[in-house]
């Protein structure tokens, strides 16, 4: 039986730390050996994600700054477990004294008290998203290796509150969706996304939404049903990240609102290869990839910890009062860009080398 602080199969992490403890660290194992790397190819990514890179998030000041301490001689990987750590050097753990003992609404104040029987208030301990520095270091790595076959990751934010993107037909580029502080690469609802995140910031308020995430160059065939299908993993991990409360992957829940001959996605020969008119399935069938764009939608909510006064309860289940504090963002969805993709290369990884241990490891004839 595994707890629930590892991932993955064959390439699979494993995370530690708190919010406000020493630091965030993670493990790999399963990382093939001779793979060029370095910090230089994990900070970027973290950068991406820390605190305090503009406005519209907390005002945590992190450099968030990678240590590789295993796994990895004369910069490149020895095939032995790499260990990462990055050193938390901001923490203010006197502004939760008072979530010691009354619950933050809507927070897991309540749920790891009474699973665990104890619990680390100061930020929210392990249930803070700050663990996600794990995730994204070992994405970073896992973005590498997929970077060797030509596979291209590509995740903004399409909605904020009831602001919505038009579609965009072309995958965007990097430069495009860092152009804006929102990560939207459409620069007109960019602009409106912003204002409306200061304008709930300003009320001591917060916003949820929605990322789009597009995957391209997926061979036919990663995927292992049925348990493991493709969507599935991916359902997983992006489910396993704080804030979220949806997930749908091609059509999603539209797609239901369509007849069969609607929404079949028909065969084509394709420049000699097999391709389909068009892609309601999100790039996957029968839980395999089927070499389209990979694509889904990841809903998060609204940032729990809000700037004004609450209903709550104490440990004893008195009612009282509470006043949000400490450094939150008001909306988290531009930081979690660089989260879900993280964790759409932990999957995809993991599933390449379960395809290629099963599927091309051998020669048998028929």
């Amino acid at each position: 039986m595994c707890m629930g602080n590892s991932f993955g199969s064959l390439f699979r992490i494993s995370s530690w730390g708190e919010s406000h403890g020493g630091g965030i660290g993670v493990v790999i194992d399963g990382c093939p050996p001779k793979l060029p790397l370095s910090t230089e190819d994990i900070q970027p990514a973290l950068a991406r994600r820390r605190p305090g890179q503009s406005k519209l998030t907390t005002p945590r000041d992190e450099a968030d700054q990678v240590e590789i301490l295993s796994g990895v001689f004369e910069g490149v990987t020895l095939g032995t477990p790499i260990a990462m750590l990055v050193r938390n050097k901001d923490a203010r753990p006197q502004a939760y004294d008072e979530m010691k003992v009354k619950f933050r609404p809507s927070h897991a104040d309540y749920t790891y008290q009474t699973k665990y029987g104890f619990r680390n208030h100061e930020g929210g301990g392990r249930s803070s998203a700050r663990e996600t520095i794990a995730r994204v270091a070992a994405g970073a790595v896992a973005d590498k290796i997929l970077s060797f076959d030509k596979v291209k990751i590509s995740t903004y934010v399409e909605r904020i509150h009831d602001i919505q993107s038009p579609d965009i037909e072309k995958m965007p580029s990097l430069e495009q969706i860092e152009s804006s502080p929102t990560r939207c690469p459409h620069e007109e609802t960019a602009k409106k996304m912003e204002e409306r995140v200061l304008e709930a910031k300003k009320a001591g308020d917060s916003v949820g939404g929605s990322i789009l995430c597009r995957i391209h160059g997926l061979p036919v065939g990663w995927g292992s049903p049925v348990f493991d299908r493709l969507e599935a993993d991916l359902g997983k991990a992006m489910l396993s990240l704080p804030a979220t409360k949806g997930f749908e992957v091609g059509s999603g829940f539209a797609g239901t609102f369509l007849k069969g001959s609607e929404h079949n996605d028909l065969f084509e020969d394709r420049d000699g290869k097999i391709r389909t008119k068009s892609n309601r399935s999100g790039g996957v069938q029968g839980g395999i990839s089927n070499g389209e764009e990979l694509f889904f939608r990841v809903a998060f909510k609204p940032t729990a910890t809000v700037l004004q006064v609450q209903s709550t309860v104490d440990e004893q289940g008195k009612e009282t009062e509470l006043m949000g504090r400490g450094r939150h963002d008001p909306c988290v969805l531009p930081r979690a860009v660089p989260i879900v993709e993280a964790m759409s290369a932990l999957v995809l990884v993991d599933h390449r080398m379960r395809h290629h241990a099963q599927c091309r490891s051998f020669a048998f004839q028929k």
